[in-house]
């Protein structure tokens, strides 16, 4: 079952080990990334930003999703790991089940501002954003789980 779907540039590291892993009582963190899974050293680094005890799996996103889908994975508490809107997008197309993502960061790029403090995004990821809440997905921004949620409908 996945507990949240979180777009993070940043993958795992300290936010996401400490804080939404205790917070969400999750036991597996899945990243989900096509670059991601064909890259050998980026895979060693994720695993050693992990938490002890919480499987780490890193998966392309058609992979991630046939995963997420199969019901004998059901017992798992999958927190989500995505880090584009482009990605959660089609995620969310293909895994009913997704129907919030928690936007915890986004570094700036070319042709994009700032809709948080932690979030930059360019006129594509509006197009994305504003087609996911049309779906009926909600999208939040928050980097901590003490943070109060900003919806980002109020915010593009």
């Amino acid at each position: 079952m996945i507990k949240l779907t979180r777009i993070d540039d940043r993958l795992v590291h300290g936010q996401v080990a400490f804080t939404w892993v205790p917070a969400l009582g999750v036991n597996c963190l899945m990243v989900a990334n096509d670059k991601v899974a064909k890259d050998e050293f980026m895979k060693m680094t994720l695993g050693l930003a992990k938490p002890a005890g919480t499987k780490l799996l890193i998966k392309s996103l058609k992979e991630a999703a046939e995963f997420l889908n199969d019901r004998k994975n059901d017992d798992l508490k999958v927190l989500l790991i995505l880090n584009s809107v482009k990605d959660a997008s089609a995620m969310a197309a293909e895994v009913p089940m997704i129907r919030s993502v928690n936007v915890g960061g986004l570094r700036l790029k070319d042709g994009a501002r700032l809709i948080s403090k932690a979030v930059g995004v360019n006129d594509e990821d509006i197009v994305i954003m504003r087609d996911l809440l049309s779906k009926g997905v909600e999208l939040e921004i928050r980097q901590v789980p003490t943070d109060n949620k900003l919806m980002v409908e109020s915010l593009i």
